[in-house]
């Protein structure tokens, strides 16, 4: 079995680095495999709503960023963590513009597997940053894998997530748990709805 991880930060090998390859060391232990694919500091777009990729299919319209070879992973893993950095107390837009187009154009393919989010931050705004990430998930049945406190780790400078103890620590048990999920359900996704047919409703008719 195979854990994707996102690494949103435009810093390669920063503290989001840190802490995504503490739970990949901690997975690998558990005999689980993982991949950190970066965001890079490169240009990305936001959906704009155009509703394309329900015709291409699985994919964004945009293929000039990388949204759409991170969402092509999706199909080959059997879990999700995303890791940000913190911007003003949310997490980095890049990865949020990611997260929206590959969710909503190839979210057949992530539906329903494990997930979890990584906030990393120098001070404040990670509990918020964290709740952010984590919504996605719940809207595509995704199980929220959980730790012994939040996932979240401190540091500003390079290299300081991994003076943060409890931090780390926090990232393995996360580790831990998704390898026990994973496990326990044999790499199957959640059964979401079932045969229930969706029953969308909108409050202006």
């Amino acid at each position: 079995m195979k854990v994707l991880m996102i690494n949103g930060s435009p810093h390669k090998q920063g503290n989001t680095f840190i802490a995504l390859s503490e739970i990949a060391k901690q997975l690998n232990q558990q005999g689980i495999d993982s991949e950190i694919v970066h965001i890079g500091n490169k240009a990305v777009r936001g959906c704009i709503a155009c509703g394309k990729c329900r015709e291409i299919g699985g994919k964004c319209v945009f293929d000039d960023d990388i949204c759409n070879s991170i969402s092509a992973k999706f199909a080959e893993s059997d879990a999700l963590i995303v890791g940000s950095p913190v911007y003003y107390g949310q997490p980095n837009g890049a990865v949020l513009s990611i997260i929206q187009r590959a969710f909503f154009s190839n979210g057949a393919n992530i539906a329903g597997k494990p997930a979890a989010a990584v906030a990393v931050c120098r001070r404040g705004g990670a509990t918020s940053t964290f709740n952010t990430l984590n919504m996605p998930f719940q809207m595509m049945n995704m199980p929220v894998v959980t730790s012994q406190y939040w996932n979240i780790v401190y540091g500003r400078e390079p290299g300081q997530a991994a003076l943060d103890t409890e931090g780390l620590q926090t990232m393995r048990t996360l580790a831990n748990n998704m390898a026990w999920m994973l496990k326990s359900t044999n790499g199957k996704p959640a059964p979401g709805r079932l045969d229930e047919e969706w029953a969308p409703m909108h409050f202006i008719r």
